[in-house]
């Protein structure tokens, strides 16, 4: 039997890569658990700095602060894709801020399975996603509830 997801594996280039962190990020904006999700694309965007396949380009104000905090990203290219990520404090010493983001630029359009992308990432990245299903709770035996009399003490 063989095994189909070595068959449509994708060639790691730094372009596929780019569009996996693509699919990866769409998804885990609207995961009910996007932890992992988010993770694995710092993870990836920071192996591809570290191995020169993509570039820091500056600072830019985040879309959605926390707390209503001014706050910074920083923007990320990789291939065709622009990606943020949270900075360092390196990063704002190292970068120069570019203000807001601009709302004109789109990433191109990528078609590929949330799978596939994790997939690639995982073996980019060489991190596993741990079963986060919780353990089954065991049943409790029922108990019945015990009623005073009025004015008794229990």
């Amino acid at each position: 039997m063989m095994d189909r997801q070595k068959e449509q594996a994708l060639p790691m280039t730094a372009d596929n890569i780019a569009k996996a962190i693509y699919t990866v990020n769409r998804h885990a904006k609207t995961a009910t658990n996007p932890k992992f999700l988010y993770f694995l694309k710092k993870k990836a965007l920071l192996k591809l700095i570290s191995e020169g396949k993509a570039e820091k380009k500056g600072l830019h104000f985040s879309q959605n602060p926390k707390f209503s905090k001014q706050q910074s990203d920083v923007l990320v290219c990789a291939g065709s894709y622009y990606f943020h990520m949270p900075p360092t404090k390196e990063d704002f010493h190292q970068l120069p801020h570019l203000g807001a983001l601009s709302q004109s630029y789109r990433n191109p359009k990528t078609h590929l399975s949330l799978q596939k992308a994790k997939d690639l990432l995982q073996m980019y990245t060489g991190t596993r996603e741990e079963n986060t299903g919780k353990p089954m709770q065991q049943s409790r035996t029922y108990v019945k509830p015990v009623f005073k009399k009025l004015g008794e003490n229990y």
